[in-house]
């Protein structure tokens, strides 16, 4: 049976610790591709650079896997690799192990996330991975599952821009559920302080919100000690009941305003 294609990217750069555990993790089971940042990247969603070159260098941290470091963003390295850096089409792109949880609406900001979406929107499938803790140095807990639920995610395959978001609990492990996503997010509240110079800078301190969560969600079951892997669809975003709802209305309402004038 032929091995299966996966290309490795993450956004804490090519250094950190949870690629490795995803390289360790996954080097016996398919044939592998490292292409991730020279440096974190946390944080930067599915931003991409628009103005100027993108460097891109060999690395040789992986003993014989091809491996590229991007000076870019973690959507940056998704588009090179499969714009040209790879001579073959990945079968599916693995994300992460992310420093710290990407549960809930928390997804939004996640570089790790980003890479898997931007992926998923040129019809690659992908599995982003993280763990709870975000001051971690091993992934102790995560290694033994990656194999399994990347098995089972190429034999039944996500649909068409679908990817699987997979948070890993900070505490003993109970049990592995498919779920679904919890409404909690990273509340930024800006901390205005007085630089030296006399101007004023403003610093993020994150607040989480809590919320009361479905007994399902990927943010209950993460207290309860589950790991926790939640589909989620990116290629048709519209509200449709608001659009069925206003599409005539607002129609009419701007015809008239125009009329008017």
């Amino acid at each position: 049976m032929k091995k299966l294609k996966i290309l490795l990217t993450n956004d804490d750069g090519v250094e950190s610790a949870g690629i490795r555990t995803l390289w360790e993790g996954l080097k016996d089971f398919a044939d592998l591709a490292i292409v991730a940042p020279m440096k974190e990247q946390s944080g930067k969603g599915v931003s991409v650079t628009f103005y100027g070159p993108i460097r891109v260098e060999r690395g040789d941290s992986f003993g014989n896997i091809p491996t590229w470091k991007v000076d870019g963003t973690p959507a940056d390295c998704v588009k090179v690799a499969l714009g040209g850096l790879l001579d073959w089409k990945p079968d599916l792109i693995t994300s992460g192990v992310n420093h710290g949880s990407n549960a809930g609406r928390s997804i939004l900001y996640s570089g790790t996330a980003g890479c898997v979406i931007q992926g998923t929107l040129q019809n690659v499938p992908g599995i982003a991975f993280s763990y709870t803790c975000s001051e971690t140095k091993s992934f102790p807990q995560v290694k033994s599952y990656l194999v399994p639920i990347v098995d089972y995610v190429s034999k039944h395959p996500l649909r068409g821009g679908t990817f699987l978001n997979v948070n890993f609990p900070n505490k003993t492990i109970q049990g592995v559920k498919m779920a679904r996503q919890g409404l909690h997010f990273w509340h930024e509240s800006p901390r205005k302080v007085k630089h030296r110079e006399g101007h004023f800078e403003f610093h993020l301190d994150e607040v989480a919100h809590d919320h009361e969560e479905h007994p399902e969600s990927d943010i209950a079951l993460l207290k309860g000690g589950f790991v926790t892997a939640v589909p989620i669809h990116i290629n048709e975003m519209t509200d449709h009941s608001h659009l069925e709802a206003h599409k005539e209305s607002f129609d009419i309402f701007i015809e008239e305003k125009f009329s008017n004038l």
